[in-house]
């Protein structure tokens, strides 16, 4: 399969940021430069998550940490509400907008995060692979919900058990929360800015958000079903 390119273009007054994101087309996971630096903050054991199933026997670095390095060095001195034009572009479509800078990066931070390899993230690739720039509260939870119902779909005809109670999605998300928690804590440790740190709880508000809508608040869109159900 053919490699995924995503480019977001930041522009902040007279300077601009580009980032050329490159997805293994099969694995979905970031194509990231190994001859990169690897800064301290980035290391499995600093801030580790308190439910990371990796060893720092055999993996030297955290996966996430990794896939955001270069975009907490290059925009770690933006501050949150800084308004940028952001520009994303993918084979599909190009997205044009004026945003402030933590939503623009929380936007970027979240591709990067799925694709990271992180035992935590994988669920996500399938939203990574359909990525949606600057995606708001009910994109991400029509999205998400359609994805894990999808999965679900796929065990069946696998002769697998199926989940249509939604509760392993709960379980996915409470554990990203966690994950998030602790990336902010390393962004904290390493950036010097706040828009980086703020762009990850921006992220992490859908995130802790989920587990309360699968709930207690899907039934608000179900009206959008109604041929369905007739």
């Amino acid at each position: 399969m053919d490699n995924i390119e995503i480019r977001y273009t930041f522009q902040l007054n007279e300077k601009s940021e580009i980032f050329d994101i490159i997805l293994d087309g099969r694995k979905l996971e970031l194509i990231r430069d190994d001859e990169e630096a690897k800064p301290e903050w980035t290391e499995l054991g600093c801030h580790q998550c308190s439910h990371c199933p990796l060893d720092k026997e055999t993996t030297s670095h955290c996966p996430v940490a990794l896939n955001i390095a270069s975009v907490i060095k290059r925009l770690g001195n933006i501050c949150s509400h800084d308004q940028i034009a952001l520009e994303v572009q993918t084979k599909e479509r190009t997205i044009i907008a004026n945003t402030s800078a933590q939503r623009g990066i929380s936007s970027m931070i979240g591709l990067l995060i799925a694709t990271s390899g992180c035992p935590h993230t994988e669920y996500m690739k399938p939203m990574a692979r359909f990525h949606l720039p600057l995606s708001s509260e009910e994109d991400t939870i029509f999205r998400a919900t359609g994805m894990y119902l999808l999965a679900q779909y796929f065990l069946r005809k696998a002769g697998m058990q199926e989940d249509m109670s939604l509760n392993g999605l709960t379980d996915i998300y409470k554990n990203l929360h966690l994950l998030n928690k602790s990336i902010a804590e390393r962004i904290r440790f390493s950036a010097p800015s706040d828009a980086s740190v703020n762009a990850l709880i921006l992220l992490d508000m859908f995130t802790n958000l989920m587990p309360f809508v699968i709930e207690d608040h899907l039934d608000e869109i179900r009206y959008l079903f109604d041929a369905y159900l007739a």
